[in-house]
Parts: C-alpha cells; sequence; structure tokens
C-alpha cells in the first residue's frame, strides 16, 4: 500500500529540518546535501531540482540496499574502496549509513589492511580532492590555506606526513588516505560530525625512490626537507589550526617516522589538544586486549614477563602504558620497568648497547647482546608477547611452540599491519600452541575451526576501538590536553565491554557491531574525569552527560529540506492600501 501525503508530511516533520541557499545542480552535487532519488516531490521542487532526478522516490533503506548488492558484485577489494569512497563523495549521509549497517564487513575496506593498498595506489585512485594538501613550500602561508577551507568549524583534525604509512614505509603524498581512512571512523565508530573534521597532508617530500621516478605521482619530487625548515612547518602549522578554530581543535597525529613522532608529541601535548595514534592509541588497544586476556590468565598484568618483537613509537608507547597499568596495580616503576622487554632490529635491546635512542634506554636492562628471535624466547620466557615491528612470520612455529611450554595460556599479539606484515596468522597461534594462545592480530583474521571442533573468533586489535571514543569524549567535554590516563582509562573501558562468551570464543575485545556503543561509553567515562579533574572547558556541566554526548552524535538519517512555512493571522495579512 502507498503511503499517502499525509504520511509523507508527518515523516519529513520529525526530520530534523535543514535550511540550504544552495537550488538546482548544486544542492546534488553537494555530498552534505545530497539525499539522491530520497528527496521528496515537494522538496524538489523547493530546492529546483525537480526534473534532474528520475521520477522516482527511494527510501534511505533502499538506497542502502543498492550499494550493498553494487558492493557484493565487485570481487576486488580496491574496487569496493574506491565504491565506498565514490559513494562519500556524492552522499554524506548514505555513506555512513552503509558503514554503519554492518561496521564489521566494511571497516576492513574504509581502514585497514585495504586502505594500505589504497595509499599504494592513490595517484591512480585520486578522483576529487578530500582534505588539505600543504607543503613545505607554503610555510608563512598556512593560516591563508585554511581559509580555503569551505568549514569554519573544525573540531577534529588528522595530519600526516606520510613518511610511515601502517607497515608500507614512506608513501609520501599518497598517505592522505590514511587521513581520511581516519576520519570516516571518526564518524562511522565514534558519532563525530563528518563536517567537523580535516584531513591534512603536511608534504615535504618523499625519500622513496619509486615514487619519486612514477609520472603518476602526486606529490613533490624531492627527497624529504628535514631539520629546522621541518620544524618550523610542523609549528606553523600548529599555531595556525589553533588560531582559526580554537584550542580546543583535537590534532591527531598520525603514520610519522619513529624520530618524529616521539618528539612532536612531546613538543605539543602540553601545549596544545593533541595525541599520536600509533604511539597512544596502539597502546591503549594492546593493554585492552591484555586486560581482557588476565580474565583467562587469572592473574594479575605485573605477574607477566612481556617481549616486544619491535622497538618503535607503537612498542614503546604500549610498553609505557603497560608501566602505568602495573603501578596501578602497585608494583614499582622499577619492578615494572625489569618485566618489559624489547628487541628491534639489531636484537635484544641491553645497556651498553651502542645507538640507543632515549625512549629505549628506558627499557634496557643488564644482559648480554642477543640476536635471534627464537634464542630471546627461550632466555628470556616472556608470557606475552606483542609483535609491532611489520616483519611477516616473525613468530616461527618453533616460539610458538616454545611460548605453549612455558605458559599454559601465553598471550600471543601480532599487531603489525596490513595482513602480509602480520608476526603469525592466529591459524599458526592456535595450531603450534595447541589451541591454548590467547591471540589479536592488527588486522582481521577468518575464524579458526580447532581439531576438537571449537571455533575461535580471533580477536581484533583495532585502534579504532580507541581514537573514535577518545574524539568523541574531548570534543564533547573541550579537553585541553590529552594525558596518559586518557588512555589507560579507554583501555580499561573497552575491556570491560568483552563479556565471557566473547573470551570463550576466542575474543579478547567486544565485537565490532557494538563499537558506537563502546565508544559512547568512552566518551562518557573520559569526559566524567575531564570534569572531575577540572581539565574539562565545555560549561555549565551537563546534568546528564550520557545524554548530552548522545546529543553532539551525528545522525546518518536524512534531514528535510522543506521549508518552514506557516501562516500569520488573517487581519495581519490584510494588504494596506
Amino acid at each position: 500500500m502507498q503511503a499517502g501525503k499525509g504520511d509523507e508530511k508527518r515523516r519529513d516533520a520529525a526530520r530534523p529540518l535543514q535550511l540550504t541557499m544552495k537550488r538546482g545542480y548544486d544542492v546534488l552535487r553537494d555530498p552534505h546535501l545530497n539525499k539522491g532519488m530520497a528527496f521528496t516531490l515537494e522538496e524538489r521542487q523547493q530546492l529546483n531540482i525537480h526534473g534532474l532526478l528520475p521520477p522516482c522516490f527511494l527510501g534511505q533503506d533502499a538506497q542502502v540496499y543498492t550499494i550493498l548488492k553494487n558492493f557484493e558484485r565487485l570481487t576486488c577489494d580496491l574496487d569496493r574502496y574506491m565504491l565506498l569512497m565514490s559513494l562519500q563523495d556524492r552522499n554524506e549521509k548514505l555513506f555512513y549509513k552503509v558503514l554503519a549497517s554492518d561496521i564489521e564487513k566494511f571497516m576492513p575496506i574504509v581502514y585497514t589492511p585495504t586502505v594500505g593498498l589504497a595509499c599504494q595506489q592513490y595517484g591512480l585512485a585520486f578522483r576529487r580532492p578530500r582534505g588539505l594538501f600543504i607543503s613545505i613550500h607554503d610555510r608563512g602561508h598556512i593560516a591563508t590555506m585554511l581559509k580555503s577551507w569551505p568549514e569554519s568549524v573544525i573540531k577534529a583534525i588528522v595530519v600526516t606526513d606520510g613518511e610511515r604509512i601502517l607497515g608500507l614505509g614512506d608513501l609520501g603524498c599518497y598517505g592522505m588516505g590514511i587521513p581520511v581512512g581516519k576520519l570516516a571512523l571518526y564518524t562511522a565508530c565514534g558519532g563525530v560530525k563528518p563536517y567537523q573534521c580535516l584531513p591534512v597532508m603536511l608534504d615535504v617530500g618523499t625519500d622513496n625512490e619509486a615514487l619519486l621516478k612514477d609520472p603518476l605521482y602526486i606529490g613533490l619530487r624531492h627527497k624529504r626537507i628535514r631539520g629546522q625548515a621541518y620544524d618550523d612547518l610542523l609549528d606553523e602549522f600548529m599555531e595556525a589550526v589553533t588560531e582559526r578554530y580554537g584550542m580546543n581543535c583535537l590534532i591527531q597525529f598520525e603514520d610519522f617516522a619513529n624520530a618524529n613522532a616521539f618528539r612532536l608529541l612531546n613538543k605539543y601535548r602540553n601545549k596544545y589538544c593533541t595525541f599520536n595514534d600509533d604511539i597512544q592509541g596502539t597502546a591503549s588497544v594492546a593493554v585492552a586486549g591484555l586486560l581482557a586476556a588476565l580474565r583467562i590468565t587469572k592473574n594479575k598484568l605485573s605477574d607477566h614477563t612481556v617481549l616486544f618483537q619491535g622497538a618503535g613509537e607503537a612498542a614503546l608507547g604500549i610498553a609505557n602504558l603497560i608501566l602505568m597499568a602495573m603501578e596501578k596495580e602497585g608494583l614499582s616503576k622499577d619492578a615494572a620497568v625489569k618485566r618489559i622487554w624489547l628487541v628491534d632490529s639489531k636484537g635484544l635491546v641491553v645497556k651498553g648497547r651502542a645507538s640507543l635512542t632515549h625512549e629505549k634506554q628506558r627499557f634496557a636492562h643488564e644482559h648480554h647482546e642477543m640476536k635471534n628471535l627464537e634464542d630471546i624466547v627461550k632466555d628470556i620466557k616472556p608470557s606475552v608477547l606483542i609483535g609491532v615491528a611489520a616483519v611477516g612470520g616473525a613468530f616461527t612455529p618453533q616460539i610458538l611452540k616454545d611460548m605453549a611450554a612455558l605458559n599454559k595460556h601465553p598471550i600471543i599479539f601480532a599487531l603489525s599491519n596490513p595482513t602480509s606484515k602480520a608476526e603469525c596468522t592466529a591459524e599458526q597461534c592456535y595450531k603450534y600452541t595447541e589451541g591454548r594462545g590467547i591471540f589479536a592480530s592488527g588486522s582481521p583474521f577468518d575464524p579458526v575451526t580447532l581439531p576438537s571442533g571449537q571455533t575461535l573468533y580471533p580477536g581484533q586489535g583495532n585502534n579504532s576501538y580507541v581514537f573514535p571514543g577518545v574524539a568523541l569524549g574531548v570534543i564533547s567535554c573541550g579537553m585541553r590536553h590529552i594525558d596518559e590516563n586518557v588512555f589507560l582509562t579507554t583501555a580499561e573501558v573497552i575491556a570491560e565491554q568483552v563479556t565471557e562468551e566473547n573470551l570463550q570464543e576466542g575474543r579478547l575485545y567486544p565485537p565490532l557491531v557494538t563499537i558506537q556503543d563502546v565508544s559512547l561509553k568512552i566518551a562518557v567515562r573520559l569526559a566524567e574525569e575531564a570534569y572531575r579533574n577540572n581539565t574539562a572547558s565545555t560549561y555549565p556541566q551537563p546534568k546528564d552527560l550520557e545524554a548530552f554526548i548522545r546529543s553532539q552524535v551525528y545522525s546518518t538519517d536524512y534531514n528535510s529540506f522543506v521549508a518552514d512555512s506557516y501562516t500569520w493571522p488573517e487581519e495581519a495579512m490584510k494588504v494596506k492600501l
């Protein structure tokens, strides 16, 4: 039965009213406004788009179904990525409606692992500019460039210089795919309004010879500029952003090389509202998995010995947050440090070894030098093995067997992205630990059925459990600075959402279908702590924080464009001669 005109008007009245001065093609070409064939007849007439669309009226659910059918028709994940990015360019609300309809299916497409492939092919995939490209040659003019961005209210920025994209290395300007994908998840998983988000690429050149020789490369064609000129660019960028968008604007650093990542975080963390997801977000999601695993091992985090394959920003970020968590359990800092070991490209990090960075020195112990990871595992006897060095297959069958021999329930985290860089697969972990291993990975793996018939669903330690909720909480309460406690609290909230049933299935994280609820809980907890610690700036403090934060969440439902028309009393409308 077809809905009558009265039903249609009631539905329109229930939708939030959106006003726009745009008319005609300008409406259909604006992804913030475009609804495609979901515009009603009255909307089409009032917006001067009647006749520019087929004489058909589709609901948003029917549009989602159409996208899903096209998605399933494609067999290549890069083509699927292109389909979704094209949709984001045309119809923003439908794009996020589609993502929210099955976040578990679409997250690996819009983010890891497919976004890594998309970045490598970004020159071919580039269709429409998304975000702001600022080059080293724009120094002195960044404030002017920010004014080119059409939105005057920006709450969150994700910025990269493209030097360390996932586990793929220096992709230069092609790295823009990462801020774009990251901010899509800010909205899909955390409800941050997409028009208040800005992806930024700081192009200072690239040291990737293949890109420099590629005629299709879209960035600056010279070696990376470093030193004072680089620092001046970053300083100017931070000052220009906060001058235009306010000190509360969240600036997330993404995929900077190790040397710059730590340095810039330490330089800016107490001056601006900023964090580095590769260091702090990765740490939070890893510690969340460890806290959940403790419910299987039945002991405390401070009872464990942790060995890292890798000593870069992710490893050091996780190590420092584990340190905080152990101290919170009552262990002294010195005792906690002794339970954490690092292995880098030169072997075990020990005191007296040459060329150790300041960050690594903290975890360097008195021990003879060792290079082979299998030998190191036998010697250190860890109960937790965490891989973050992007060395595919680093956790050999022998290492996994040794971990199983040393521990009843060895904790194995193969966190490197993309999938090809994972230290081991879920199947390998379960096979060589005889099903006793507690496994988590950075990229998704298919469920594994053990010889006993039990099916385990590997936990994906994806940072998307962390940064959307952190962003929502920080933005909602106007937090000025983001300290390490934010990420420990976030880890605790994530671990609390893991049920006993999840653990029995092998999951160390809540199912991805619940990620919006998890993000909301993180945001509420962070806001509560911010008001308690006087680090919030949004006043007066809302009486019901959860209701207030829910009110800030982006809606993927279409707005109504029907004019807010009404009449006056007849006497008042009489024409006076």
